[in-house]
């Protein structure tokens, strides 16, 4: 058997290998789910009623660790105060970060990680709730726990079944979804979610339309009675060049919208239409966007429409600016 040969082998060999890691992971967290009971609850009670000065502090000794890090980040990201600290650390010194107010998440497979079970009579002294997640529920961690997640013993992947994947797949997840309830008991919008994400391409799909639209000089609006070659110059001369107009009665309410290719459109069949009013070449009910909603929103239905520009409007229905495809284009590539 030639090389090549050999290596198309190998290649479906990792292939099949990686499928059966993946579905081990993904068995153990479809049977962790059918056995979540009440202490998943009493978990979401304590973490969602944390005070104003009270912070959600998740430890974990090894990959378990890296896991109580991911953890803490997205509580973080939803708004609840939340850090990760080092068992070693917390016994050398940093054990005065714990108060009565807050929570600790603890996190370990086997329930007796000997750094994390020395600093449990600490944490009882203080008086802080001790929530963990856990493998074994006849565990010390477990017993120790005012709340105790416990999963039940999984294999871990092949080959070794000792190298935390299955285990650790399986905290990751039990934290999201702790992390996700809570998101949803304490009311957390996605304007809230937005305000913690202020960077990165998530933060800036999250903002919101009120700080991309184009307001003031550099929104095009004209009125209804308004000839087209007229709304032409002042679509010309308006800063930033906008590639439509919004069009408004006497009353301000908006009437329809003028855009390039309305104007491409016309000259298709003569020059004419530049005398008229242009109501009465502008497209009719043109979509919009609230100024409050994120700037995801309005990329949505412009991709759903198939248009460059939406009109925006404030709470009462009125326009209030423009955004136009290359504002997100830029906001994205800035």
């Amino acid at each position: 058997m030639d090389s090549s040969n050999k290596d198309q082998l190998n290649a479906t060999s990792y292939l099949d290998f990686a499928k059966r890691v993946l579905r081990a992971e993904s068995q153990a967290i479809e049977s962790v789910a059918l056995q979540l009971d009440q202490t998943f609850i009493l978990a979401i009670h304590e973490i969602s009623n944390i005070s104003a000065v009270s912070k959600l502090i998740v430890t974990g000794m090894g990959k378990a660790g890296f896991i109580a890090m991911k953890i803490s980040a997205t509580f973080a990201s939803i708004g609840l105060p939340s850090f990760y600290l080092h068992p070693a650390e917390a016994i050398h010194g940093d054990l005065g970060r714990f108060t009565k107010n807050d929570i600790v998440l603890i996190l370990s497979n086997s329930g007796e990680t000997p750094e994390l079970l020395r600093i449990l009579p600490h944490l009882k002294l203080v008086g802080c709730p001790v929530l963990s997640i856990t493998a074994e529920r006849e565990s010390t961690l477990a017993s120790q726990s005012d709340v105790a997640i416990c999963y039940g013993k999984h294999a871990e992947a092949e080959p070794l079944n000792v190298a935390p994947t299955v285990s650790t797949t399986i905290m990751l997840a039990i934290g999201d979804a702790l992390a996700m309830a809570v998101a949803d008991k304490r009311g957390i919008s996605q304007e809230d979610f937005a305000r913690f994400h202020p960077g990165g391409t998530l933060g800036k799909s999250l903002t919101l339309v009120s700080k991309v639209m184009r307001q003031g000089e550099r929104h095009c609006v004209v009125r209804e009675d308004t000839l087209v070659r007229e709304v032409i110059r002042i679509m010309i001369e308006t800063p930033g060049r906008p590639g439509a107009a919004t069009v408004i009665d006497q009353q301000g309410r908006l009437q329809g919208i003028l855009t390039d290719g309305n104007v491409r459109r016309c000259l298709s069949h003569g020059a004419e239409f530049l005398e008229k009013p242009v109501h009465l070449v502008m497209g009719s009910n043109p979509k919009t966007v609230s100024s409050n909603r994120l700037v995801e929103e309005a990329l949505h239905i412009m991709s759903e429409f198939n248009f460059d520009e939406l009109v925006v409007v404030n709470a009462e229905g009125l326009p209030v600016g423009q955004i136009d495809i290359q504002d997100i284009i830029a906001l994205q590539t800035s």
